[in-house]
């Protein structure tokens, strides 16, 4: 059997008696569990053609290692298997692991399946070189973000997202999507829209549609620090329809800006005068740089890499 990396792994396989009859008189629960699959914001993609498509985008290798999440009942799973050396499946729901675990028993792909049960934000990952997931919703972005922040780098990720969610993803500059995820995203990795995918491929059907993406990290990454990238996202793009200055000038901005500048400035043993003026010292960047009256709304990956390496020069950080 598939090596479970949980306790309650093994407490999902061992069925009560009056379940156990009633699974030897009929089989067909077996192949249609009925679960609650919305408790953890999945939805089982039933479409085999579509499992096929997505596992066929990923350009599997026979040596490559597959990392998926939110396996389910294993539609993708069976698929990746047939064509990679090693598949780990995390998967939240005891249930779901049970029924993945059954459809591979007793055939040679079950030694190449590990299965994890948990919280896949929390989980220890393995290496691997490919990751596919039909992601639950709620972990949406911190799927995204925890795989770009794994090393070493894998190759290539083949992720089924909300639709509004992928779109936001492969946002471009100036329009109405472009936000800070996409901003973040595409500064470590090359990200574009694979397929759309309609709801009524899925049991239960969502409530709204999806689409799968591909995200390829940038290797080498970026010199930048996430923290500090995200940083002056997060003030630039609270209101992205808003000048720079604007929001610099926002509540509470310009406190937590000073108290990291002065961080710093102990740090690395530099004075500060009595007598400086914080806020013009912000102003004078915005003002040198030309971003001043730019809006977050139309600024590239350029714009902001460059205001951000202007705001460090003076010692003013984000995180």
């Amino acid at each position: 059997m598939p090596r479970a990396t949980s306790d309650r792994f093994s407490r999902a396989h061992q069925p009560s008696a009056k379940s156990k009859a009633s699974s030897e008189g009929s089989s067909s629960g077996a192949r249609n569990p009925i679960f609650n699959t919305e408790r953890f914001g999945q939805h089982i993609l039933k479409n085999p053609q579509t499992a096929q498509s997505i596992v066929d985008t990923a350009n599997l290798r026979p040596t490559d290692k597959v990392l998926e999440v939110g396996p389910g009942t294993g539609n993708l799973t069976v698929r990746i298997l047939e064509k990679a050396k090693h598949v780990t499946a995390v998967e939240m729901d005891p249930r779901m692991a049970a029924e993945l675990t059954k459809r591979v028993q007793g055939k040679p792909e079950q030694r190449k399946l590990e299965i994890m049960i948990g919280d896949f934000v929390k989980a220890d990952l393995p290496y691997f070189d490919v990751c596919i997931s039909n992601t639950p919703y709620q972990i949406s972005s911190p799927l995204v973000f925890r795989l770009l922040s794994h090393r070493p780098l894998f190759r290539v990720a083949i992720l089924m997202f909300q639709r509004e969610f992928a779109t936001r993803l492969v946002a471009t500059p100036g329009s109405a999507l472009w936000s800070r995820l996409s901003a973040n995203v595409q500064l470590y990795s090359k990200v574009d829209l694979v397929m759309h995918v309609s709801k009524n491929n899925f049991r239960p059907p969502p409530k709204v549609e999806s689409s799968v993406v591909r995200i390829v990290p940038r290797d080498p990454p970026p010199p930048v620090e996430f923290g500090e990238f995200d940083g002056l996202g997060r003030i630039i793009f609270g209101r992205r329809n808003k000048t720079v200055h604007a929001n610099f000038m926002a509540k509470g901005v310009m406190e937590m800006l000073e108290s990291n500048w002065k961080t710093w400035a102990s740090v690395n043993n530099v004075m500060i005068e009595d007598d400086t003026n914080f806020k013009k010292k912000v102003e004078q960047v915005l003002e040198d740089t030309g971003f001043a009256e730019s809006r977050a709304a139309k600024m590239d990956l350029n714009d902001l890499l460059k205001l951000l390496a202007a705001f460090h020069d003076v010692g003013i950080h984000f995180a």
